[in-house]
């Protein structure tokens, strides 16, 4: 495929089938890519012949959806090869960043005639784009200039045009410039050539490093889009000053806030490191505008913020007290909220009065699904800040805070629901995943093996799922399959209505963990390191256990298994393997184990002769038919191993139990753990760790 030649539609038009199968119709696809039903049924003819070598094709099914069958491993194939083309032609978004560089780079008009010939365009197409050009730069005090017999030149300050190429890259290709300075960090990108036609590969390196090193030592901890905004500001910073543009006329102020103090050092040390590296030493006006840009930079972490600013506090409680009041839903004791909304506030304001544009790439999708919240919170603002006019980028990013106090607030009237399954880290957690996704009406899910629940209070749930067929309880108890079909979901929504209606639930809410609170009612620090050191042992241990293994002489299943068992005797992971075996084959004959849809079956166990958690995978060149989790059956091939130490600590059983929520995550985390792929299931597992990590503590 590598070979192959591929237009920029064509990659496009592949992508959206793979992320979006049986979702897109052409119609639906001609007004994604703008362009007319007949020109996309000329491309999904190339797009057929494409899919052929991989011994794939392109289906509709009885709605007109487009989607790509055959095998999964063909599928991941192409995902592979994929990312790996490079289109022949331009997008047209490409063409336009390439015209504002054009204009952004030149000192002196540019005449349109060469221009569009060198974007190989028309002067029709030339002129439609300088239009959208125009439009963009008005928002940043910069215009696009036409003079007849002149030319084209973009006319502002040197501040105002880098601000508006930053938010342009921001806008335009942000997921772009995520992956870019990902493939920067694991030298996946030749030296030399510009990223995105703009940037020094090294630069960005360099920069991004400086930032790593220095940024958490200090109180502000940049969230992702701030991160990404400052690192290409400060690069185009670098090209520019370094190519004769330096900032003018910006004024260095000699009495500084708290906050341009606390940011001084950090671009200084940023400063020494661009010049010990690239040799370029930047004057007080460039790191002065660079202090500015990081005081208008959200924070991630509310806690992190000073509560000095009693006006804007006061203001705050102003602003949910007018929201609430609206939407007839009482948030003025929500301190996360205020919280959070003090975090994001304080930044914001400053960025307006400093005439900082705000990037929002979710706001006009804000405005389309909350347009009720949005329209609430408009007028509140213009209530409480008079003074000030919040654009909407700013807007949407503050409906979010009290979208998600809404959806906090809806849920405390919800039930709790425990989940049951014969080990607790395997088909429970799978179950759990589904859950959550598909029924996020469940107030809680707790997660139990069946001899952990023998020792529990049930009075505190409000019904038992469970994997297995359990005796009668004194709660409302149902069987369901780990993958949930329709049937099961049915049947849980009508129990939950039931419950709704008698009251019960509907005043609980969450209560704290005894084993987490000290006398005092506040957080055990002992307790933490003792969950940090359990979370990070049982990590370790799975990573360092990790391997998959080919099985090409296999007459029946429990061959695979037992080869399976022998490495991790050999490995000293079990004492012995005969309970093992036997727990495995007892528990693949209460409930089938092989994932739906997949080549895939998740063999688990929990037993004393276990000394420490295990991940293991086998793939066999022989397949064999295997009772599935939803009652069907399935040709499986790829045997994935997890096994537990019994007792288990309930950090311990989280972590492995993140490996089989992540199973049936999506799309993507089947193929991958169904590819067999060593290196690439180990990053995998890697990512899912480092994410429980981060949500956990």
């Amino acid at each position: 495929m590598n070979s192959m030649y591929m237009t920029n539609r064509e990659k496009t038009i592949l992508e959206l089938l793979m992320k979006t199968s049986g979702r897109h119709s052409t119609l639906s696809m001609a007004s994604y890519l703008q362009v007319s039903v007949r020109t996309v049924h000329r491309d999904l003819k190339n797009v057929e012949k494409l899919l052929k070598p991989f011994g794939l094709q392109l289906i509709q099914n009885q709605d007109k959806a487009l989607q790509i069958q055959g095998p999964d491993k063909a599928v991941f194939r192409l995902v592979q090869e994929l990312s790996k083309i490079k289109p022949v032609d331009l997008s047209a978004k490409e063409r336009k960043l390439l015209l504002f560089l054009k204009l952004f780079a030149a000192d002196e008009p540019m005449k349109t005639g060469p221009l569009a010939k060198e974007l190989d365009i028309s002067s029709t197409t030339l002129s439609g784009y300088l239009d959208e050009l125009s439009a963009w730069t008005e928002d940043f005090d910069a215009h696009v200039v036409r003079k007849r017999g002149v030319g084209i030149q973009v006319i502002g300050s040197e501040r105002s045009k880098r601000t508006a190429l930053a938010h342009f890259y921001l806008f335009y290709f942000n997921e772009a410039l995520i992956e870019a300075i990902f493939q920067i960090n694991h030298s996946q990108l030749k030296r030399g050539v510009p990223v995105l036609h703009y940037f020094k590969s090294d630069y960005l390196s360099v920069i991004d490093q400086a930032m790593k090193q220095n940024l958490g030592k200090l109180y502000m901890e940049l969230a992702d889009s701030d991160y990404i905004n400052f690192l290409i500001q400060v690069c185009i910073a670098l090209q520019r000053f370094e190519s004769g543009h330096p900032l003018e006329g910006e004024k260095v102020s000699e009495k500084q806030s708290s906050h341009e103090i606390e940011a001084l050092p950090f671009i200084e040390k940023i400063g020494t490191l661009l010049s010990d590296q690239l040799g370029i030493e930047l004057p007080d006006q460039e790191k002065a505008f660079m202090v500015t840009l990081l005081k208008g930079s959200r924070l991630q972490n509310a806690e992190s913020i000073y509560f000095d600013q009693v006006i804007t506090g006061k203001a705050i409680k102003k602003l949910i007290q007018h929201v609430s009041q609206q939407l007839q839903v009482d948030l003025t004791s929500d301190f996360s909220l205020f919280q959070g909304l003090m975090a994001h506030l304080e930044p914001s304001l400053f960025r307006i009065r400093k005439d900082l544009a705000s990037f929002n790439p979710l706001t006009q999708q804000i405005i389309d699904q909350f347009p009720v919240l949005f329209k609430i919170t408009e007028q509140a603002l213009k209530q409480v800040f008079q003074q000030i006019q919040f654009p909407d980028d700013e807007i949407a990013f503050i409906v979010l805070h009290f979208g998600s106090a809404l959806e906090q607030h809806k849920q405390v009237r919800n039930i709790r629901a425990l989940i049951v399954c014969p080990t607790g880290i395997g088909a429970s957690k799978m179950l759990a995943a589904r859950l959550r996704k598909e029924m996020p009406e469940l107030y809680s899910v707790h997660i139990a093996s069946i001899h952990e629940m023998a020792h529990m209070d049930l009075d505190t749930f409000d019904l038992i799922l469970s994997t297995v067929h359990l005796p009668k309880q004194k709660i409302p108890c149902l069987f369901v399959n780990p993958l949930l079909s329709k049937e099961d979901m049915a049947a849980i929504e009508q129990i939950t209505r039931n419950l709704s209606k008698g009251g019960k639930g509907a005043d609980l809410l969450p209560k704290r963990s005894a084993a987490r609170s000290n006398a005092s009612g506040r957080y055990s620090l002992q307790q933490l390191m003792n969950e940090v050191d359990q979370a990070q042992s049982a990590i370790r241990d799975l990573l360092k256990g990790f391997s998959v293994i080919q099985v090409r002489q296999a007459e029946k299943m429990n061959d695979v298994l037992l080869r399976l068992i022998d490495i991790c005797f050999d490995q000293s992971i079990i004492e012995d393997r005969e309970p093992v075996y036997w727990r495995l084959i007892e528990r693949e004959r209460m409930a089938g184990l092989a994932v739906p849809g997949t080549n895939m079956a998740l063999f688990h166990c929990r037993d004393k002769s276990v000394r420490q958690l295990c991940f293991k995978m086998a793939h066999s060149s022989k397949h064999f038919e295997l009772e599935a989790m939803d009652g069907g059956t399935c040709s499986v091939g790829t045997f994935l191993l997890m096994l537990a130490p019994e007792p288990l600590n309930s950090i311990a059983q989280e972590v492995i139990s993140t490996i089989s929520s992540s199973l049936v995550e999506d799309r993507e985390s089947i193929l991958t753990f169904a590819s067999a792929n060593e290196a690439m299931i180990r990053t995998k597992l890697e990512a899912i760790f480092y994410q429980f990590l981060i949500d956990k503590f």
